[in-house]
């Protein structure tokens, strides 16, 4: 009986913990901005300041949720609340570094087709070993390392 009351005890410690890791690692998600200019606000109301405005694409790691708004921090650990709705989990990248070469393949001896600039959003297609496949906002494609990236 007494091992049997230890074995239920693990078990429900463990699922306890599983839950929890669970719960964080969903509050961690990436999610990107779906209209063409969000809103950041300081509160998770639309009476709260507005920090910044984001544009289509922004991606964004959620830390916290809290009724239909999500406590998010960007590539620049700037951090605030977007409403939920006005989010996707459509796949987007932003450039960290101050260039980043867009190249026609994924790896360094590939051609350069232009460069990104800090900041630069992109739509995530694809990743391959350092590399991701990107879409810019004029619809060309390119290879940018993933060390030069923040986000999905």
């Amino acid at each position: 009986m007494i091992a049997m009351r230890r074995v239920l005890r693990k078990l429900l410690v463990g699922s306890v913990l599983l839950l929890g890791l669970h719960q964080a690692a969903s509050a961690q998600q990436l999610v990107s901005i779906k209209g063409e200019k969000v809103n950041m606000r300081a509160e998770p109301t639309l009476a709260g300041e507005v920090l910044f405005q984001l544009g289509k694409g922004y991606p964004l790691r959620v830390i916290e949720r809290k009724g239909s708004w999500f406590h998010v921090v960007d590539f620049e650990n700037d951090k605030g609340w977007v409403a939920r709705q006005l989010t996707s989990k459509t796949p987007h990248t932003v450039v960290k570094a101050s260039r980043a070469n867009v190249r026609s393949g994924p790896g360094k001896g590939y051609r350069v087709l232009r460069q990104a600039e800090y900041g630069e959003v992109f739509r995530v297609l694809a990743k391959r070993n350092a590399w991701v496949r990107v879409k810019g906002e004029d619809s060309r494609t390119g290879w940018i390392a993933g060390r030069l990236l923040w986000g999905d």
